[in-house]
């Protein structure tokens, strides 16, 4: 991959609402050049969506997110993937990561309650074969997340400007 196109990628990673005209400008390239590129950047797997990144505590919604550990026996000739595979197509999980440590598979999940969280780890997650155990970490509030921090103190604000 071209220096141009890490480029590119970093831009609309850091901010992917930016447009064409201001990609193409950063870029110094042209618009229809930007098109050509994130198109071939999609067909290839490199850029696989976009999200926006809410910070739901702002919000009327009420949710529960838990980060949960999975110790996992790898299949013959599959390993760890025919498992995770299972796992990462539930509903309920937005992240499925092969980890080194103590834990083979974190699984980020959210659920409407406390509850909601529990009974999917104990009649979905803990039942599939392979799984040898679980330990749940219940997420109670987010400082930064994908390089950006949640709530910033004013004093905080006041300093960065500054500097």
């Amino acid at each position: 991959m071209d220096q141009r196109s890490n480029k590119l990628l970093k831009l609309l990673e850091k901010d992917c609402t930016l447009t064409p005209a201001q990609l193409a400008a950063m870029c110094d390239t042209t618009e229809e050049d930007i098109a050509l590129r994130v198109q071939s950047l999609k067909d290839e797997g490199v850029i696989l969506g976009y999200k926006a990144l809410i910070n739901w505590e702002k919000t009327a919604i009420e949710a529960v997110e838990a980060l949960i550990e999975v110790k996992i026996t790898p299949q013959r000739d599959k390993g760890f993937d025919r498992i995770a595979e299972r796992i990462y197509q539930y509903e309920e999980v937005e992240s499925c990561y092969l980890m080194s440590g103590g834990y083979d598979v974190t699984v980020i999940i959210t659920g409407r309650t406390l509850r909601e969280v529990a009974l999917f780890v104990s009649e979905k997650l803990s039942t599939i074969d392979g799984v040898t155990s679980t330990a749940t970490h219940f997420i109670l509030k987010k400082y930064k997340q994908q390089n950006v921090v949640f709530e910033q103190r004013e004093e905080q604000r006041e300093r960065l400007i500054f500097s």
